[in-house]
Protein backbone atom coordinates (compact mmCIF):
# COMPACT_ATOMS: atom_id res chain seq x y z
CA UNK A 1 0.00 0.00 0.00
CA UNK A 2 3.21 2.42 0.11
CA UNK A 3 3.04 3.16 -3.19
CA UNK A 4 -0.63 3.68 -3.28
CA UNK A 5 -0.15 5.72 -0.06
CA UNK A 6 2.09 7.94 -1.58
CA UNK A 7 0.31 8.93 -4.54
CA UNK A 8 -2.67 9.96 -2.21
CA UNK A 9 -0.16 12.65 -1.00
CA UNK A 10 0.73 13.62 -3.93
CA UNK A 11 -2.76 13.81 -5.23
CA UNK A 12 -3.85 15.70 -1.79
CA UNK A 13 -0.24 18.77 -1.94
CA UNK A 14 -1.51 18.87 -5.71
CA UNK A 15 -5.03 19.94 -5.20
CA UNK A 16 -4.05 21.79 -2.21
CA UNK A 17 -2.01 23.99 -5.01
CA UNK A 18 -5.18 23.82 -7.06
CA UNK A 19 -7.29 25.52 -4.57
CA UNK A 20 -5.37 28.18 -5.02
CA UNK A 21 -6.92 28.49 -8.69
CA UNK A 22 -10.78 27.95 -7.75
CA UNK A 23 -10.64 24.48 -9.27
CA UNK A 24 -10.99 22.07 -6.53
CA UNK A 25 -13.39 24.73 -4.19
CA UNK A 26 -16.00 24.32 -7.12
CA UNK A 27 -15.82 20.58 -6.84
CA UNK A 28 -16.01 20.32 -2.82
CA UNK A 29 -18.75 22.91 -3.60
CA UNK A 30 -20.60 20.34 -5.83
CA UNK A 31 -20.31 17.47 -3.15
CA UNK A 32 -21.43 19.85 -0.36
CA UNK A 33 -24.43 20.68 -2.80
CA UNK A 34 -25.44 16.94 -3.76
CA UNK A 35 -24.97 15.93 0.04
CA UNK A 36 -27.16 18.45 1.38
CA UNK A 37 -29.52 18.17 -1.21
CA UNK A 38 -30.10 14.74 -0.66
CA UNK A 39 -30.01 14.66 3.16
CA UNK A 40 -30.90 18.19 4.18
CA UNK A 41 -28.58 21.24 4.91
CA UNK A 42 -28.17 19.88 8.96
CA UNK A 43 -24.32 18.32 9.28
CA UNK A 44 -25.49 16.54 12.71
CA UNK A 45 -28.18 15.28 10.70
CA UNK A 46 -26.80 14.68 7.32
CA UNK A 47 -23.29 12.44 7.64
CA UNK A 48 -22.54 12.69 4.39
CA UNK A 49 -22.61 16.60 4.41
CA UNK A 50 -20.74 16.90 7.65
CA UNK A 51 -17.98 14.52 6.01
CA UNK A 52 -17.98 16.79 2.73
CA UNK A 53 -17.96 20.13 5.13
CA UNK A 54 -14.75 18.40 6.76
CA UNK A 55 -13.11 17.96 3.67
CA UNK A 56 -13.79 21.52 2.64
CA UNK A 57 -12.40 22.67 5.70
CA UNK A 58 -9.38 20.69 4.95
CA UNK A 59 -8.35 22.53 1.60
CA UNK A 60 -9.25 25.75 3.70
CA UNK A 61 -12.38 26.07 1.48
CA UNK A 62 -13.80 29.61 2.84
CA UNK A 63 -16.82 29.69 5.65
CA UNK A 64 -18.84 31.69 3.33
CA UNK A 65 -18.41 29.71 0.35
CA UNK A 66 -19.08 26.49 2.30
CA UNK A 67 -22.39 27.77 3.77
CA UNK A 68 -23.41 28.85 -0.06
CA UNK A 69 -23.13 25.89 -1.20
CA UNK A 70 -25.53 24.00 1.58
CA UNK A 71 -27.89 27.01 0.52
CA UNK A 72 -27.77 26.31 -3.03
CA UNK A 73 -28.22 22.13 -1.70
CA UNK A 74 -31.54 22.93 0.29
CA UNK A 75 -32.85 25.22 -2.15
CA UNK A 76 -32.34 28.70 -0.83
CA UNK A 77 -30.06 30.16 -3.32
CA UNK A 78 -30.25 28.97 -7.05
CA UNK A 79 -27.88 27.43 -8.88
CA UNK A 80 -27.22 24.41 -11.40
CA UNK A 81 -28.65 21.23 -10.01
CA UNK A 82 -26.27 18.03 -9.71
CA UNK A 83 -26.53 14.27 -9.97
CA UNK A 84 -24.09 12.17 -8.58
CA UNK A 85 -23.13 8.84 -10.57
CA UNK A 86 -20.35 6.13 -10.55
CA UNK A 87 -18.88 4.91 -13.33
CA UNK A 88 -16.54 1.61 -13.01
CA UNK A 89 -13.59 0.64 -15.44
CA UNK A 90 -10.16 -1.17 -15.88
CA UNK A 91 -7.00 0.68 -16.63
CA UNK A 92 -3.62 -0.86 -18.16
CA UNK A 93 -2.51 -4.27 -16.59
CA UNK A 94 -6.30 -4.55 -15.32
CA UNK A 95 -5.71 -2.01 -12.51
CA UNK A 96 -9.49 -1.15 -10.88
CA UNK A 97 -10.65 2.37 -11.65
CA UNK A 98 -13.62 3.43 -9.93
CA UNK A 99 -15.15 7.24 -11.08
CA UNK A 100 -17.39 9.34 -8.98
CA UNK A 101 -18.90 11.93 -10.78
CA UNK A 102 -21.25 15.35 -10.20
CA UNK A 103 -22.56 16.57 -12.88
CA UNK A 104 -25.64 18.86 -14.29
CA UNK A 105 -25.37 16.69 -17.55
CA UNK A 106 -25.36 13.54 -17.62
CA UNK A 107 -24.59 12.52 -21.12
CA UNK A 108 -21.94 14.94 -21.45
CA UNK A 109 -20.51 13.82 -18.22
CA UNK A 110 -20.71 9.36 -19.67
CA UNK A 111 -19.36 10.83 -22.95
CA UNK A 112 -16.42 12.27 -21.33
CA UNK A 113 -15.18 9.46 -18.92
CA UNK A 114 -15.42 6.87 -22.20
CA UNK A 115 -13.02 9.14 -24.04
CA UNK A 116 -10.88 9.53 -21.79
CA UNK A 117 -10.82 5.70 -20.79
CA UNK A 118 -10.50 4.90 -24.22
CA UNK A 119 -7.48 7.51 -25.05
CA UNK A 120 -5.66 6.21 -22.03
CA UNK A 121 -5.76 2.71 -23.15
CA UNK A 122 -8.42 1.38 -20.37
CA UNK A 123 -12.04 0.61 -20.83
CA UNK A 124 -15.42 1.00 -18.95
CA UNK A 125 -16.88 -1.61 -17.31
CA UNK A 126 -20.77 -2.29 -16.27
CA UNK A 127 -21.97 -1.11 -12.84
CA UNK A 128 -20.31 -3.62 -10.14
CA UNK A 129 -17.47 -4.39 -12.32
CA UNK A 130 -14.89 -3.69 -9.69
CA UNK A 131 -16.57 -1.90 -6.59
CA UNK A 132 -16.66 -4.79 -5.29
CA UNK A 133 -12.71 -4.49 -4.67
CA UNK A 134 -12.73 -1.25 -2.68
CA UNK A 135 -14.46 -0.47 0.77
CA UNK A 136 -15.42 2.79 1.84
CA UNK A 137 -13.68 4.03 4.60
CA UNK A 138 -12.57 7.40 6.67
CA UNK A 139 -9.06 8.12 6.22
CA UNK A 140 -7.46 10.94 8.08
CA UNK A 141 -3.48 12.38 7.68
CA UNK A 142 -1.56 13.74 10.30
CA UNK A 143 1.87 15.27 9.15
CA UNK A 144 5.18 14.41 11.34
CA UNK A 145 5.75 17.90 11.04
CA UNK A 146 3.46 18.46 13.54
CA UNK A 147 5.88 17.11 15.95
CA UNK A 148 2.78 14.74 17.21
CA UNK A 149 4.39 11.62 19.21
CA UNK A 150 3.38 8.49 17.30
CA UNK A 151 2.78 6.19 20.14
CA UNK A 152 0.26 8.98 21.93
CA UNK A 153 -1.82 9.93 18.19
CA UNK A 154 -1.95 5.57 17.98
CA UNK A 155 -3.24 5.51 21.58
CA UNK A 156 -5.56 8.78 20.63
CA UNK A 157 -6.73 7.46 17.49
CA UNK A 158 -8.00 3.76 18.79
CA UNK A 159 -9.68 4.81 21.93
CA UNK A 160 -11.79 7.12 19.79
CA UNK A 161 -12.53 4.30 17.31
CA UNK A 162 -10.21 4.43 15.04
CA UNK A 163 -9.29 0.86 13.17
CA UNK A 164 -6.14 1.49 12.16
CA UNK A 165 -2.80 3.92 11.78
CA UNK A 166 -0.17 3.60 8.71
CA UNK A 167 3.10 5.10 9.51
CA UNK A 168 4.49 6.58 6.15
CA UNK A 169 7.62 9.04 5.16
CA UNK A 170 6.48 12.12 5.90
CA UNK A 171 2.85 11.68 7.52
CA UNK A 172 0.89 9.16 9.26
CA UNK A 173 -2.41 8.01 7.95
CA UNK A 174 -5.28 6.95 10.47
CA UNK A 175 -8.21 4.70 8.97
CA UNK A 176 -11.60 4.57 10.40
CA UNK A 177 -15.24 3.14 9.44
CA UNK A 178 -17.36 5.08 8.58
CA UNK A 179 -19.75 5.02 11.73
CA UNK A 180 -16.60 6.07 13.61
CA UNK A 181 -15.11 8.82 11.37
CA UNK A 182 -16.77 12.33 12.72
CA UNK A 183 -16.09 10.69 16.18
CA UNK A 184 -12.52 10.47 15.67
CA UNK A 185 -11.93 13.66 13.75
CA UNK A 186 -13.93 15.43 16.50
CA UNK A 187 -11.61 14.15 19.34
CA UNK A 188 -8.11 14.69 17.29
CA UNK A 189 -9.14 18.33 17.12
CA UNK A 190 -9.92 17.90 21.21
CA UNK A 191 -6.76 17.02 21.47
CA UNK A 192 -5.54 20.08 19.03
CA UNK A 193 -3.61 17.79 16.40
CA UNK A 194 -3.65 19.21 13.18
CA UNK A 195 -4.83 17.78 10.97
CA UNK A 196 -3.74 17.68 7.14
CA UNK A 197 -6.63 16.05 5.71
CA UNK A 198 -9.61 14.13 6.28
CA UNK A 199 -12.04 12.62 4.13
CA UNK A 200 -14.31 9.49 3.46
CA UNK A 201 -12.67 7.45 0.66
CA UNK A 202 -12.76 4.21 -0.93
CA UNK A 203 -9.93 2.15 -0.24
CA UNK A 204 -9.11 -1.05 -2.26
CA UNK A 205 -9.05 -4.16 -0.35
CA UNK A 206 -6.03 -5.72 -2.40
CA UNK A 207 -3.84 -3.91 -4.71
CA UNK A 208 -2.04 -4.87 -7.99
CA UNK A 209 1.86 -4.10 -8.58
CA UNK A 210 2.85 -1.90 -11.66
CA UNK A 211 6.10 -1.87 -13.00
CA UNK A 212 7.50 1.50 -14.29
CA UNK A 213 5.60 2.27 -17.89
CA UNK A 214 2.36 0.37 -16.72
CA UNK A 215 2.58 2.89 -13.92
CA UNK A 216 2.75 5.78 -16.62
CA UNK A 217 -0.08 4.32 -18.36
CA UNK A 218 -2.36 4.51 -15.30
CA UNK A 219 -1.34 7.79 -13.44
CA UNK A 220 -1.84 9.17 -16.74
CA UNK A 221 -5.72 7.99 -17.08
CA UNK A 222 -6.17 8.86 -13.53
CA UNK A 223 -4.74 12.76 -14.33
CA UNK A 224 -6.71 12.97 -17.07
CA UNK A 225 -10.00 11.45 -15.56
CA UNK A 226 -9.36 14.51 -12.54
CA UNK A 227 -8.86 17.02 -14.57
CA UNK A 228 -12.40 16.96 -16.29
CA UNK A 229 -14.73 19.57 -14.59
CA UNK A 230 -17.77 17.04 -13.64
CA UNK A 231 -14.95 14.04 -12.11
CA UNK A 232 -15.39 14.41 -8.11
CA UNK A 233 -12.91 11.45 -7.18
CA UNK A 234 -11.44 8.83 -8.53
CA UNK A 235 -10.47 5.40 -6.69
CA UNK A 236 -8.07 2.69 -8.16
CA UNK A 237 -6.10 -0.39 -6.62
CA UNK A 238 -2.58 0.10 -8.06
CA UNK A 239 0.29 -0.26 -6.07
CA UNK A 240 3.96 1.32 -7.47
CA UNK A 241 6.63 1.06 -4.94
CA UNK A 242 8.86 3.76 -3.70
CA UNK A 243 11.72 3.49 -6.11
CA UNK A 244 9.53 4.07 -9.22
CA UNK A 245 6.58 6.56 -7.73
CA UNK A 246 10.16 8.49 -6.86
CA UNK A 247 11.45 7.94 -10.53
CA UNK A 248 8.08 9.45 -11.29
CA UNK A 249 7.77 12.15 -9.64
CA UNK A 250 11.36 13.68 -10.87
CA UNK A 251 9.76 13.20 -14.35
CA UNK A 252 6.95 15.61 -13.51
Amino acid sequence: MSGHSKWSTIKHKKAAEDAKRGQLFSKLSRAIIVAAREGGGNPEMNVALANAIEKAKSYSMPKENIERAIKRGTGEAGGESFERIIYEGYGANGVAVMVEVMTDNRNRAAADVRRIFNRAGGSLGTSGSVSWMFERKGVIMVNRSAGVDEDRLLEIALEAGAEDMRSEDDHFEIITGIEDFRAVVECLQEQQIPLESAEVTMLPKSTVSLDKETAKKVLKLIDALEENEDVQEVYSNFDISDEIMEELSKEG
